[in-house]
């Protein structure tokens, strides 16, 4: 089957996250869902932009978001680029095909006071989850990494010596994260407790038996954890993703060099961290300026 086909060539060829994967499975699954209970079993080659256009106008009727549609859309243009490199098609229609816009969200992030307060706070006990879940939280911030990134970081891309961690991202692209000595001393304190647990994966982030913790267990870890910071609205990894970038760029650093450090392929991407920064500039500005 295509698809199959088509999820196999994102795995191998452009090694995506296991994750994306399953949201691209579930994206082109739905689609072939409304095509056979709409207009009945068409050939690929019949589907044109104007079932594809009716697929968009059943999502927003059935109120998924302006985003949720983009990203089902975006699965679908990727699939069709995968089937003109097939030469299954000759055209796409894709490219008839228009994307509901959106709203421009600032990301979500951590006041720099809240994360200090969060990472030294005292409900980390001096157990080996206690230790690890501060590890975890502290290696998301510090180093602006992605929860597939972190599930997937091994004791192999800590370098000591160097003081710097190589971080396998999206595409199989790597990029090195410098990391600070107080992390330093804390990852060497962490792998002397898995040593004296007996814990051999070479994997950082593991249970006391050495199993590897799942996405699913370190997105509830870390929103466990999110939740006691009042007024915060979204409890993910990400989020302190976007609070490494945005702390970064409130304190100057470079848009490239921010650009490098998360791993993003084009500029545009990095850019929206540059808008929280122009957010705090009009608060200080509020706030000092006796004529604001």
């Amino acid at each position: 089957m295509l698809r199959d086909k088509f999820i196999q060539y994102l795995l191998v060829e452009r090694r995506y996250a296991q994750h994306t994967l399953t949201a691209y499975k579930s994206d082109l699954e739905q689609f072939f869902i409304f095509i056979n209970q709409t207009y009945g079993e068409l050939d690929i080659q019949v589907i044109s932009h104007q079932h594809i256009r009716s697929w968009v106008v059943d999502l927003v009727n059935s109120n998924h978001s302006n985003r949720s549609v983009n990203r089902k859309l975006s699965t679908l243009k990727s699939f069709y680029k995968f089937l003109l490199k097939e030469n299954v098609l000759s055209e796409n229609p894709m490219e008839k095909v228009t994307a509901p816009k959106m709203s421009k969200r600032l990301p979500v992030f951590v006041e720099e006071r809240q994360i200090e307060e969060l990472l030294n706070a005292s409900f980390f006990d001096d157990s080996f989850e206690g230790f690890r879940d501060r590890l975890m939280l502290e290696i998301l911030y510090s180093c602006g990494l992605r929860r597939s990134e972190l599930n997937n970081l091994t004791w192999q891309q800590v370098d000591f010596h160097l003081k710097q961690i190589k971080v396998l991202g999206k595409g199989g692209k790597e990029r090195i994260i410098p990391i600070d000595p107080s992390l330093i001393v804390r990852l060497v304190q962490f792998q002397e407790q898995q040593k004296t647990l007996e814990i051999h994966s070479p994997f950082l982030f593991t249970t006391r038996v050495g199993e590897l913790l799942n996405a699913k267990s370190i997105y509830s870890i870390v929103k466990h954890y999110l939740s006691r910071i009042p007024g915060l609205e979204k409890k993910s990894p990400h989020v302190l993703r976007h609070t490494f970038a945005t702390h970064l760029s409130n304190h100057g650093a470079d848009l490239n060099a921010i650009k490098e450090l998360l791993g993003h392929s084009n500029l545009a991407a990095t850019q929206v961290y540059t808008h929280n920064s122009i957010e705090k500039l009009k608060k200080t500005f509020k706030q000092a300026h006796p004529r604001s």
